[in-house]
Order: structure tokens, then sequence, then C-alpha cells
């Protein structure tokens, strides 16, 4: 996709709000915990690469990504010793690819283990293929799901030890985020029935997503996979509050440029769903829903001159209107997120007026968007 480069609109990045939240994690670890730093899809929207660079910095050992691709952005990136972790599934077509470049992959089935050793030995592959065991202890999404299929993968790798390197195992708690316990706790008692399958516990064992890192204590795991909360966000959103201050490090600003007055009676935007009952002065911004500006924020708020402007009618693909109090010149910035001499809009304030959660706001934010970076 095209940056605009060429038009008043970006996403700014505070680096150090991120190493305050990535730093002031690991510092609470327990001795010999590890942190690998999550930065899928984009990191959250933030620029994986550059959010990579402050995680090691900031002391996270590796990364957790989604996709392939993610990971191999980071290599080509110049993250070549870190182990990097994908989440999803990857297609065994990619295994010479794998191999290549040292990623580390997630396993979920049997099937896919013995495709994997076929192949292996089929194409004389040298490299050992480095793996993370998934298991689903009730996120019901990837993994293995009993005892019986853990057995059978052990007994799988034990005979295909020469060609695959296990590193760790991993399961991800579905309501880490909620006061609530009960559910967690199942999982907890299915995740230790299912290692007692295994004969021996790899170097990783990762229950901890950036929720479980923050509200719970565990005692068998070595790694956490920290997320979103390492970008300032809180998982829970406005429901429960984290144990130490997060720092949002992404802002959206942009600018006005269109400015008019219309008379009472005005209709604006697709479908007329707003009309001026008296006169109004409006101004255009030049970015809307491709940008990833959701079209449900028709009624919301921008900060213009240190004033809160609604959004009136639908927000359009490239633009939007607002209410200005007054006729206001061309060029004048306008905060979509972030703070404005003593107003703040947050990307909780966006995610709860959509009925969504911050995660879909943040990753919403389309590449067509520049991202600047501030130390």
């Amino acid at each position: 996709m095209v940056i605009g480069e060429h038009r008043p609109a970006e996403i700014i990045i505070d680096e150090t709000a991120l190493y305050h939240n990535i730093h002031t994690e690991q510092q609470l670890l327990s001795a010999g915990t590890e942190m690998f730093m999550v930065v899928k899809a984009n990191g959250y929207g933030h620029g994986a690469v550059q959010v990579a660079k402050v995680a090691r910095a900031a002391g996270a050992t590796g990364f957790c990504v989604a996709i392939l691709d993610e990971a191999l952005e980071l290599r080509r990136a110049g993250f070549v010793t870190e182990p990097i972790l994908v989440l999803g599934i990857t297609s065994i077509s990619c295994l010479p690819l794998i191999l290549k470049y040292n990623i580390t992959v997630t396993v979920s089935s049997i099937e896919w283990l013995k495709q994997a050793i076929r192949q292996l030995s089929d194409k004389q592959l040298t490299n050992q293929l480095r793996f993370f065991l998934a298991l689903d202890t009730g996120m019901g999404r990837i993994g293995l799901q009993t005892k019986e299929t853990v057995k059978q993968f052990s007994m799988c790798w034990q005979a295909a030890q020469t060609k695959l390197d296990f590193q760790g195992v991993y399961t991800h708690f579905a309501t880490a985020d909620e006061s609530d316990a009960g559910y967690f706790e199942q999982q907890q008692q299915r995740f230790a029935t299912l290692m007692s399958a295994l004969p021996k516990r790899p170097r990783y064992v990762s229950v901890a997503n950036s929720a479980t890192s923050l509200w719970h204590q565990t005692v068998e795991a070595n790694l956490v996979r920290f997320g979103i909360a390492g970008y300032g966000l809180n998982p829970a959103g406005t429901l429960r509050k984290a144990p130490f201050q997060l720092q949002p490090a992404l802002s959206f600003t942009s600018e006005l440029v269109f400015v008019k007055q219309v008379q009472p009676g005005t209709s604006i935007g697709y479908g007329a769903t707003y009309t001026t009952p008296k006169t109004e002065w409006i101004g255009t911004l030049p970015v809307g829903y491709a940008d990833g500006v959701d079209r449900r924020l028709q009624g919301f708020h921008v900060i213009v001159a240190g004033q809160f402007c609604q959004i009136v009618g639908r927000v359009c693909m490239d633009q939007l209107m607002i209410r200005l109090p007054q006729k206001m010149p061309i060029g004048t910035p306008v905060t979509l997120v972030g703070t404005e001499a003593n107003l703040t809009i947050t990307l909780d304030d966006v995610a709860n007026y959509c009925h969504t959660i911050n995660y879909e706001v943040a990753c919403g934010y389309s590449a067509r968007l520049p991202r600047f970076y501030q130390a």
C-alpha cells in the first residue's frame, strides 16, 4: 500500500512510552523468566521493526508474530539471532524458508508434525526444525487437546530428535483479563494435565500473555509473551486496573484541509445523516475509514484548538467532517487519538464508542498512515 507522505495525517509513536511499558514488565518478572515481545499485525499497528528495536533494548529476548512473513520481515531488518516464534499455523511447503531463516514455528497437530518429519527426511534438509508445541486448554483455536495426543506427539518427536529442536510449549488463556478466575483456573489445570504427558519439559514453557502476566501468578512458566500492554494499552480495556502505570505510545493527528460556513438545514455526508440545526462552521479532515477511522465514529469527537469537536455525518473512505465552534484556519492541527492541552482521547475511548476493543482500533490503522517515532 502507498504511504500517504504528502497529506497532513500521521501516526506518532512515543518510543519512551514503549520502553517504559516493556522494561517495567521485564523488571517485574521472576528470576529466570524471559520475555518475547509480540509484534504481530505490524506491532499492533505501531510498526513491528521499530517496536522490536525498542523491545530488545528494554529487555525482550525474542519476538512473537502471527505469520511467517512477519518473521521474515524481522530477520531481514537485522534481527538475525533472536528467537522469532510464529504463533499461527505455517504451511509445510514453507519448510525450506523456515529453516533458511531459522524461524521457530508452532506445531499444533500430529499430522503437521509427521508431514514436517517426512519433508525433513525426503528433501535431505540438514538444519533442525525449531518449534513450540501449542496446547489447547480452552481457547478453542489451535493445539493439542488431550493427553493421548500429547503422548503421540512425544513418540513422534523422540523418534526424530535429530531433525527436531523442541524449544517450547505454550497455551493461551481465554479469560485472563477478567476478574472471575474460574475458567482461568480450569485452563491451568488442563495445562498441568497435558504437560504431565510430556517426557520432559522443553527450554521454554509459556502460559502468559499480557493479561496473564499482569494479573496472575503462574509457577509453571518461564516465558512471557508480552503484547498489548507493551504498547501501553490495558488488555481489559477500562474494566480492570493494571498493576503499574501503562503509557499509551500511539497518537493520531491530522489537520483541517477545508473549512466552510453552512446555513441551517444543510445536510452533511453520505446518507444525509446529519443536518445542521443552525448556521455552523464545518471542517474537513483528509482521513477516513480507509485509514482505519471507523464509520461508527459519527457523533464521536476529535480535539481542535483545545476543544472537543463532534464528527458530523458518516465517516467517508478518505475524509470526514467535524463541527467547529467558529471559523478556524486551514492547517489547524487536529488530534484524533492523543493529548492536546488538557484534553485526551484514548484508544479505549474510541473502542468503547465503537463497541469494540483497543486491540482492533490500533491494528486497524492502515499502512497508508505514515508512522513517525519520537524518542
